[in-house]
């Protein structure tokens, strides 16, 4: 890795730091989703600079599917307006300060007590295609079948969510000018 490469590893690795405070600072629920997705996007963007381009591709997509899709169901479904109300995500802040400290020493010290090991072999020519073949390998008929079902869920929970269609605002023949809308008005009110 050069230069250009070690400085953009240290600066997505502050900036995720920074995102991950975050989540535990900000006071809604929104800002907390978008400061986790932003220190998530930063994470894959360490581990494809690591040498993983697949592994950081996927985190990255994953993350912002299940965040963007969590944010939409928290402003839908949230008793607070749209997540945007104060809360604290911090629950008994002194033990849980205590608990992250000795976690984080403990892993600092391990960083260095442990001994790294010495590469073994020739790296593969397309790490890419080594990571997808070892984390799918014989399912991926099945993570792709499965990938397909979730979507026909979401798009089916949502077709099932909304109570009128084009047909009940425009009339059966399509031919009402102004949409009959049950939030507002127009006609039929």
């Amino acid at each position: 890795m050069g230069t250009t490469g070690t400085v953009l590893l240290v600066f997505l690795g502050v900036l995720a730091l920074v995102f991950g405070v975050l989540v535990f600072t900000l006071n809604s629920m929104a800002r907390i989703t978008f400061s986790l997705l932003a220190a998530l996007v930063c994470v894959g963007g360490v581990t494809t600079l690591l040498g993983l381009p697949y592994l950081g591709v996927v985190i990255v997509v994953m993350m912002v599917m299940e965040m963007v899709i969590m944010a939409v169901f928290m402003i839908a479904y949230m008793m607070n307006p749209a997540g945007l109300m104060p809360m604290s995500m911090l629950h008994n802040k002194r033990g849980s300060l205590v608990i992250s400290a000795v976690a984080f020493a403990a892993l600092t010290a391990g960083i260095f007590a442990v001994p790294w090991p010495k590469p073994a072999g020739v790296r593969p020519g397309d790490t890419t295609f080594q990571v997808g073949r070892s984390l799918m390998g014989p399912q991926m008929l099945t993570m792709v079948t499965l990938g397909f079902v979730l979507l026909a869920t979401m798009v089916g929970a949502i077709v099932l969510a909304t109570h009128r269609g084009r047909y009940d605002r425009f009339g059966d023949g399509l031919d009402q000018r102004t949409a009959k809308d049950p939030a507002g008005g127009g006609v039929g009110r």
